[in-house]
């Protein structure tokens, strides 16, 4: 009984060390965690105390090795707690590994060293909820085609299962990486494949602001704001409800990215005057009130000089980076077809100037918009200078040679699609 009570002092004491004397504290945590607890329930209780301090403390001054290495040297103690203690310990020190910047690849590496162990113990639900966070990092790490392998082992064993509501986060996930590949058609598949499932089962708030989420990128792909706007909304909720800040605040982001490119900077202002912006104010929001200002302005200098103040809050995020540069493509196509109008012939450099751009941007751009046939012309790079045809000038040769970049496109669409279906 002493011994418990001189525990659970020096738990507190190495505590309060911990920030300013993380030696000490770190002795104290590896004295304690150096004895095993056996079956008392007070002792078992101030070892996992102390694993998780001491986790804390790795991942606050981020000792990744430090804390990789404990993961693994812990593990056969935590043979002989109940199954489910366990799992959630393991989990915990995994979301600690998880809390420290740039660890992807040891995340992996101790994630992948744990479903070995959890398969030596015959600890299935372990090894599957493991298994489920392995995909999230392939994902991260932009490993698609890994991530997909696994799922598709994990869907089989789960749909054999029939546990519902692992099936729809393992759907969910499968969703956002054919997303992630391109592949809009299959992700919307799984998404419904998710939805389908969780229609049986009671769906935790987090998971249904996922769906949510997923909801609103697939239809803002297919260009429908307005829909994809309502599940923004659901999503947002669902993450502010359960503290997700960071989540809370991308779906706000997405929200007021539904409303430029619908260009109602009305709308763009009424939000970012709400309590929900108050809330989550900062670096993020504030680079969708630039490009939303740029936008309206139709300002091509001012939406690059938004892009590069806040190149990390735009270029970090997938989805917001790829929807702006199909803004800035179409803001770019608008300005040039007005400075274009007047002209049957007139000089790239006359072009550049008009919309603030250099040349070569000019050059390749205009070049897209004739492939495109947004343009009917030609240009003469020899001179520097741009030949706008009528529509009954078009020279036939240009058809022709589009018709067989589009055929030669199908054929790798179609070996693209034949991989994919092998990895199934």
């Amino acid at each position: 009984m002493m011994a418990a009570e001189d525990n659970a002092k020096r738990l507190e004491e190495a505590k309060k060390l911990s920030k300013d004397q993380a030696a000490k504290a770190e002795a104290i945590y590896q004295d304690i965690l150096s004895k095993p607890p056996g079956q008392n329930e007070r002792a078992v209780k101030d070892f996992e105390n102390a694993l998780l301090g001491l986790g804390e403390l790795y991942r606050d001054h981020q000792r990744t090795q430090d804390l990789a290495n404990l993961i693994e040297q812990t593990r056969e103690v935590l043979t002989g707690f109940a199954r489910a203690k366990t799992a959630k310990l393991v989990r915990q020190l995994l979301d600690l590994l998880a809390a420290i910047p740039n660890t992807i690849d040891a995340q992996i590496s101790v994630t992948k060293s744990c479903i070995e162990w959890a398969v030596s113990q015959r600890q299935g639900f372990l090894r599957q909820s493991l298994e489920v966070r392995l995909v999230a990092l392939h994902m991260q790490n932009q490993s698609y085609y890994e991530a997909l392998t696994l799922i598709n082992s994990l869907l089989k064993e789960l749909k054999r299962l029939d546990d519902k509501l692992v099936l729809v986060e393992v759907q969910l996930l499968e969703s956002r990486v054919y997303h992630a590949l391109g592949n809009v058609p299959k992700g919307r598949a799984a998404l419904t494949a998710a939805r389908t499932s969780a229609a049986s089962v009671y769906c935790p708030p987090l998971l249904q602001a996922g769906l949510d989420m997923q909801s609103g990128q697939l239809h803002a792909e297919d260009g429908d704001f307005n829909t994809a706007f309502s599940y923004f909304i659901e999503a947002m909720e669902g993450y502010h409800s359960q503290d997700e800040t960071t989540k809370a605040t991308s779906a706000l982001q997405y929200m007021l990215l539904c409303k430029i490119m619908l260009n109602l900077k009305d709308d763009v202002d009424s939000l970012m005057a709400g309590k929900h912006a108050l809330k989550y104010a900062g670096g993020n929001l504030d680079a969708m009130k630039a490009i939303a200002r740029a936008h309206s302005n139709r300002s091509l200098e001012e939406y690059e000089q938004a892009l590069h103040a806040y190149r990390y809050e735009l270029g970090s995020d997938r989805f917001i980076a790829s929807h702006l540069r199909r803004l800035y493509d179409s803001m770019l196509e608008q300005n040039l077809i007005k400075v274009i109008e007047p002209f049957s012939r007139v000089e790239i450099s006359h072009i550049a100037t008009m919309v603030g751009l250099d040349v070569q941007q000019v050059e390749r751009k205009l070049s897209q918009m004739i492939l495109d046939r947004v343009i009917v012309g030609v240009l003469d790079q020899g001179t520097g200078v741009l030949i706008v045809y009528e529509e009954s000038e078009r020279d036939k040769g240009y058809d022709a040679a589009l018709d067989t970049i589009e055929k030669l496109g199908n054929v790798v669409d179609v070996l693209y699609s034949n991989q994919a279906s092998l990895l199934e």
